[in-house]
């Protein structure tokens, strides 16, 4: 099976996505951005560098897919193929990093890409508001995050509530911004009750054939 976690820089989804292994025995797929080498670059000029950063990822993504799909275990996945399209990609195109001649070519690529995806299980989406996300990025001090404006997180904010609010290719648990499931056990065994809840209701979902 294949759980994904969503939503914008800073929201927590590595640090829920290793919980949720840990407490599961999952196998846990990180985004692993410090992979990408094109990162900083982007950050200190995000016109010249946003094509080839989103494509890197995009790539990633796509392999863990695979790998996923190659597999019989359980995987919970840090971040989806979807907002890198839905989201990133859409964000620097919308505001004009990104010109309409990449933006297409991308836009083929991860098209052709999804005709061999599967959506996942289970999507869970943390929806955290500005000011935890612009906290928590300052909070954590990399590097290559040290450039990230609160403007750009509230414009990836946009785009993260509009695909959300379109998402149907998967069931769906909303996690909101009330929830520190770091800070307060009691908010992650409430956040891994809701998991089971949503389990239980998918299990039963294939024993009626829905």
């Amino acid at each position: 099976m294949h759980i994904a976690i969503a939503g914008n820089i800073g929201a927590g989804k590595t640090t829920l996505a290793d919980k949720l292994a840990a407490h599961y025995g999952w196998e846990m797929l990180p985004e692993l951005p410090e992979e990408n080498p094109y990162l900083a670059d982007f950050y200190e000029d995000m016109p010249r560098w946003a094509f080839q950063v989103q494509i890197h990822f995009l790539a990633t993504r796509f392999e863990q897919i695979l790998t996923i799909g190659r597999s019989d275990k359980t995987y919970v996945q840090d971040r989806t193929i979807y907002e890198d399209a839905y989201v990133f990609a859409r964000n620097l195109h919308t505001s004009g990093l990104l010109d309409i001649h990449d933006y297409n070519t991308y836009l083929r690529l991860f098209n052709n890409m999804m005709q061999l995806v599967r959506p996942p299980g289970l999507l869970i989406y943390l929806d955290a508001g500005l000011p935890k996300l612009t906290l928590q990025v300052k909070k954590r001090g990399k590097v290559y995050e040290a450039n990230v404006e609160p403007a750009y997180l509230a414009a990836l904010q946009v785009h993260y509530r509009e695909w959300i609010a379109d998402y149907r290719e998967s069931p769906l648990l909303h996690i909101t911004n009330g929830m520190d499931f770091v800070a307060r056990t009691a908010d992650l065994g409430k956040i891994i009750a809701q998991v089971d809840a949503k389990l239980a209701e998918l299990r039963l979902d294939d024993k009626l054939g829905c």
